[in-house]
């Protein structure tokens, strides 16, 4: 499961859920001022979210996707005032979509267009 490091829990609810359009599955504490361990999904991706100093930032994760022309009109369309990425055609038949997080880490969205 890849964890990802995030510095803030509103930033990461601000750009995770609001912004890419992800659900909170669950969260844990070890008491209210510790950091926060979360568990996070979209459709069939799942991701851990972790406020705890153990884990790394600059993580980039691979996602398979379909639909990446409707995901990305979603993210428009819900999200005017952000710049969005464009999606683009690889040399290797994808198409892709890079994403960064506040946090450093990268989400590359690709799109098989040779099947």
């Amino acid at each position: 499961m890849p964890t990802f490091r995030i510095f803030n829990y509103n930033e990461a609810v601000e750009f995770y859920i609001n912004f890419l359009g992800f659900t909170i599955d669950w969260e844990h504490r070890f008491a209210p001022s510790e950091p926060v361990y979360m568990q996070i999904s979209r459709n069939e991706l799942t991701l851990h979210l972790s406020e705890n100093k153990r884990f790394q930032t600059g993580v980039i994760i691979f996602i398979d996707t379909k639909g990446i022309e409707e995901f990305h009109n979603e993210l428009v369309e819900r999200n005017t005032a952000k710049s969005i990425p464009e999606v683009s055609e690889t040399d290797w038949q994808t198409l892709q979509m890079e994403i960064e997080d506040p946090f450093g880490n990268l989400l590359r969205f690709n799109e098989t267009i040779w099947e």
